[in-house]
């Protein structure tokens, strides 16, 4: 259920209410909006609650939450959240840009990268320290050296650090490096992690799973704000299907309709929705027209040398040219972009 709390109600009576749904056995979630604040009350709903809920100080009404995903819901919240990490801000009109290598190799190679992307306007620097590969024999980060390397690049240009945790052990150690901790497309429905990361008041990258529904998506991420960290993106990387000309399917019709679902911000990976250096700079401008709330990119000094997916690695110059064209499509849809 949503408690709508009439306009002006003071902090007293939000608090009053937060202990009175509580009292009820329910899990309380205060969403400040622009106009009025609302509780979203999660739990084994009964009419009776709900009458008890009406009569309390300052309650203008409460309605039910249709959506299975309660929090993330336009129901609970009609205005777009942004999300703010230092320099990164994504959502609400705003398109952050998080590039860097798919792995952290060296720190001349992170360092050298993240003074180069900043320069072309990114906002954020992702670079992966523990790597979910397929094969136990492929590169699998360097871990706590990488988280150690993106933290120098971070001192040196102030780029927040974006990189993705792996498993419930690892998620203390990857926070205290780390900005933004990315749940992989691998581990969208691991359910334990999710609970892990909302614990912490880290902002959080969900990327979609290679076979998940837009509902499996916005479920997982409901796991993430139901332990109490609103800080959540989604993000669309590409989906499997019977084509095989790209590395995954990239749907950018799921931008508009997760926002149509969500409040929550929209993140396109082009990188890996088409596994293809070639297209990358393409799919970037058409997720910013499809109106994409962010942009990952993998960008690497020397793609050919990269340790891991430098086919789908834009060089420092391509990275350049597609920020410019990106900005363009930005400003004629009237965003605010990098």
């Amino acid at each position: 259920m949503i408690v709508v709390m009439e306009k002006g109600a003071s902090q007293e009576q939000v608090q009053h209410m937060v202990e009175r749904v509580e009292g009820l056995g329910l899990k309380a979630h205060v969403i400040v909006g622009t106009e009025r604040t609302v509780i979203a009350a999660i739990g084994v709903k009964r009419e009776e609650t709900r009458q008890s809920l009406e009569s309390g100080p300052g309650v203008a009404e409460v309605v039910p939450i249709l959506a299975p995903y309660k929090v993330a819901s336009r129901e609970v919240k009609k205005d777009p959240t942004q999300i703010v990490v230092g320099g990164l801000h994504v959502g609400a009109g705003a398109v952050g840009v998080i590039a860097g290598p798919c792995s952290v190799e060296s720190e001349e190679q992170i360092v050298q990268t993240a003074r180069a992307v900043k320069a072309a306007g990114a906002s954020a620097l992702r670079g992966g320290a523990f790597k979910p590969r397929t094969s136990p024999y492929s590169f699998q980060g360097l871990k706590e050296q990488g988280l150690k390397f993106l933290a120098s690049a971070r001192e040196e240009t102030g780029l927040a650090i974006v990189t993705e945790v792996m498993s419930t052990e690892d998620v203390e150690l990857v926070a205290k490096y780390a900005d933004v901790l990315q749940i992989g497309a691998r581990n969208m429905q691991n359910y334990r992690l999710l609970e892990a990361v909302g614990h912490t008041r880290n902002a959080v990258l969900l990327k979609r799973g290679p076979s998940a529904t837009m509902e499996e998506l916005l479920l997982a991420a409901e796991y993430i704000l139901n332990e109490g960290n609103t800080q959540v993106m989604l993000c669309e990387r590409g989906i499997r299907t019977f084509e095989n000309h790209t590395r995954f399917t990239l749907p950018l019709a799921s931008v508009p309709y997760l926002h149509h679902k969500t409040h929550l911000p929209v993140v396109v990976d082009p990188s890996h929705g088409t596994g293809h250096t070639y297209l990358v700079p393409d799919m970037a401008v058409a997720s910013v027209a499809a109106g994409a709330d962010g942009l990952i990119l993998e960008v690497h000094p020397d793609p050919e040398k990269a340790m891991s997916d430098g086919y789908q690695s834009l060089s420092i110059p391509q990275f350049e040219a597609t920020m410019l064209r990106c900005r363009k499509i930005a400003e004629a849809i009237g965003k605010q972009f990098g």
